[in-house]
Parts: C-alpha cells; sequence; structure tokens
C-alpha cells in the first residue's frame, strides 16, 4: 500500500497523463474529471505491489482505459463539443489548436493509440499491452490515424 506522500507524488505527476487519455477517450470534460479522479481513488486504495514507476504509469493508464470503456455503457453519457472544449485551453499557435481539434474528431480506436504514442511516448509494443490488442493492430491504427490526419489538414490548406 502506498504512503500518502508517495500517493501525493504519484498524483501530482501523473494527473494530466490520465485526465488526457481519458478526455480523449470520451470527449468530455466531465466525464474525463470523474475518470481521472475513480483512477487515483483505485490507486490509493490498491493493495498492489508495484515493482516500478513504470509499472505504476502503466498501471494507471489501464485502468483509465477500463474505466473509461465502463463510462462508454452508461446510458448517461454526452460528448462536449471540442471546440467549446479547446476554447478554454492555451494553445501557442493557431496550428496547435487546429492539430488538436483534428486528432479530437478521429475515431476511439485511432485517438488512443495518438495519444499514447505522440503524447505519452510509448513505443508500438508497449500501447498493445496497454490495449490488449497486438503490435501490428497498433501499427496499422497509427498508421490509418496518420493519413486521416493529413487528408484533413492537407483539405483546410
Amino acid at each position: 500500500m502506498l504512503t500518502r506522500e508517495h500517493f501525493a507524488l504519484l498524483a501530482e505527476k501523473y494527473i494530466d497523463t490520465v485526465f488526457r487519455i481519458a478526455f480523449g477517450y470520451l470527449k468530455n470534460r466531465d466525464d474525463a474529471d470523474d475518470v481521472t479522479q475513480e483512477v487515483f481513488m483505485r490507486l490509493y486504495s490498491a493493495n498492489a505491489e508495484f515493482e516500478s514507476e513504470e509499472h505504476i504509469r502503466n498501471w494507471l493508464i489501464r485502468v483509465t482505459i477500463n474505466q473509461c470503456k465502463h463510462l462508454f455503457r452508461s446510458p448517461w453519457r454526452k460528448v462536449e463539443n471540442i471546440d467549446d472544449y479547446a476554447a478554454t485551453l492555451s494553445f501557442g499557435q493557431t496550428e496547435d489548436r487546429e492539430l488538436f481539434c483534428t486528432v479530437m474528431s478521429l475515431e476511439q480506436k485511432y485517438r488512443t493509440v495518438m495519444l499514447l504514442y505522440y503524447y505519452e511516448g510509448y513505443s508500438t509494443a508497449e500501447i498493445a499491452s496497454l490495449l490488449g490488442v497486438p503490435a501490428n493492430t497498433v501499427s496499422t491504427r497509427l498508421s490509418r490515424a496518420r493519413a486521416k490526419l493529413k487528408n484533413v489538414l492537407t483539405e483546410v490548406e
């Protein structure tokens, strides 16, 4: 079991990661907040022995994805308008906002691998392990997501 101090350090370090994955999955800020809170409640009460910091990070992402899938089945779930949410964020350049909105418009299976690969720095093998799919599936999803992004972004120009 984690000490309060260790839990506080982990929560501070990984809260953005958990929220980003939850929001990317659910497209709703309130639901992503709920999932983030639930994930950290589970971490605090977990009796698991974590081998390393990487093990904790993987555990958090796996629990986040599972919680998102659970929430997807909820009859009360609603999707937030991405443009409204993007307006609350600060972007360095206009292109960053456009890219964010475009990534968020992708299907969930493409969004998730893009977030894990580009924003969290996981390899395709690690993503495959986290999602429970073959590594080739992850590579295919990344390739298709890149192609979709390219098509959408070149149409805009």
